[in-house]
């Protein structure tokens, strides 16, 4: 058998109970006949009690220190799981990300993977040894400083280490049996979707579920990489993210129409008022927020008044972001002429995800009437192919994912999540 990439989160290895959970889980793979690569978070809230330390230590911690300081997290993991493994009897090495040869830009906090060259891992597992690899993390090819992938970097981390081993699979171990039409803290009749294409989970990812990071589903789908996500907890089969003419329905050759419902807390929304209508305004203002390498998701602009020819253009980005760019669109204020700024950060985004939308009439109709039934307000609408999503305030959060869950009868006739460390990584 060949060689499968495993990927554990921090609540699966969040005290010594739980890793010896996940080194006897190792071992009965290696025992199985597979080549065994594991790629490991830092242990429960480690990186944010580290990310805590440091703004107690300085209000704004150099980029470079604070890669430094966070990588430990995962360091910690990955030596003390390679100790457990070696008390059940086999041979584990233990590689930071610079020693399993992830190459990234010199971005610190954000750093991009540019190329993976995984020599002392193959070596490793060419001599029968388990490879136990630190998340997050890898080595800038310029300044040959540590950086950090960001946050849910580690799953990046084993999707590029699976294709660069040529792996047969990357599973990625959570604290939840797969991929649910709804997140079970909230939707308690939320199902397991058994398989899913990489396009819906990048949708799903994109738009607030959080099981999957979007970068690692990106880096999937390019090297057609299959991600079998599934639980430390227990031995249920997971959900398989495959290509979309691998995705077969058991009632239906042809796909769901919905494939599941996602939110996401961490929206902002900035409103500028007051723009003169003419060509090259939105530019002027979308170009500040580009230099200050802000992304931005949905954008409304209200249609002109006559009287004033001026208009107001409202956008939504990340919560932490929201002061940053309220800055950067102050600087260029008296250039562009508007006449204020509103920022909200009291908004989330809701949205159903499913391949089969494009050649399925009515689904936003659908969905706004179950959003209307339940007292919801809209305040902005985006879609693409797969997805309708819609920005409410943050308290009808909850209310919209119900309505929305119920109206596309995505709800199982039994309780199928379990969420069995208590976070959902």
């Amino acid at each position: 058998m060949g060689i499968v990439v495993q990927k554990y989160g921090g609540s699966s290895v969040a005290d010594a109970a739980g890793v010896k959970r996940v080194a006897q889980r190792i071992v009965n793979t290696k025992k199985a006949g597979h080549q065994v690569v594991v790629v490991v978070s830092a242990m429960g809230d480690t990186t944010d009690e580290l990310i805590d330390l440091a703004n107690e230590v300085s209000p704004l911690p150099p980029a470079r220190e604070l890669d430094m300081l966070l990588t430990a997290g995962e360091r910690i993991s990955m030596a003390v799981l390679a100790m457990a493994i070696q008390n059940l009897g086999h041979e584990a090495r233990s590689f930071t990300g610079s020693q399993a040869g992830v190459i990234t830009d010199a971005a610190h906090g954000k750093a991009k993977i540019i190329d993976v060259t995984p020599g002392r891992i193959q070596a490793a597992v060419d001599e029968g040894a388990i490879a136990i690899v630190a998340g997050f993390q890898g080595v800038s090819q310029t300044t040959k400083d540590i950086t950090t992938l960001g946050r849910g970097g580690s799953d990046t981390t084993a999707v590029a280490l699976a294709v660069a081993l040529k792996a047969e699979v990357c599973e990625i171990y959570s604290d939840v049996d797969g991929i649910f039409t709804a997140d079970p803290r909230i939707e308690p009749r939320a199902r397991k979707v058994p398989r899913i294409s990489y396009e819906e989970t990048l949708e799903m990812a994109a738009q607030g579920a959080k099981i999957l990071h979007l970068r690692c589903v990106e880096y999937a789908r390019r090297y057609d990489m299959p991600i079998h996500v599934r639980s430390s907890f227990s031995e249920k089969e997971g959900t398989w993210v495959v290509k979309a003419e691998d995705v077969v329905q058991e009632s239906s050759m042809e796909a769901a129409i919905i494939t599941g419902v996602a939110h996401d807390r961490s929206q902002a929304k900035i409103t500028v008022v007051g723009v003169p209508d003419k060509p090259g305004e939105a530019a002027a203002i979308f170009r500040a927020v580009a230099d200050a390498q802000i992304n931005i998701d949905m954008i409304v602009q209200n249609i002109s008044e006559a009287k004033t020819g001026l208009t107001d253009i409202s956008f939504t980005l990340p919560q932490g972001e929201g002061q940053t760019a309220m800055t950067a669109l102050d600087r260029v204020r008296e250039q562009i002429g508007f006449e204020s700024l509103q920022y909200d950060d009291s908004v989330g985004k809701v949205s159903v995800v499913g391949a089969g939308m494009s050649s399925a009439p009515g689904i936003s109709a659908r969905f706004f009437e179950a959003l209307s039934e339940a007292g919801v307000n809209i305040e902005m609408i985006s879609t693409s192919e797969i997805r309708v999503s819609v920005v409410v305030a943050e308290a009808q959060i909850e209310s919209a994912v119900n309505a929305a869950h119920a109206a596309f009868e995505l709800g199982s006739d039994e309780i199928e999540a379990v969420v069995y460390g208590g976070t959902g990584r």
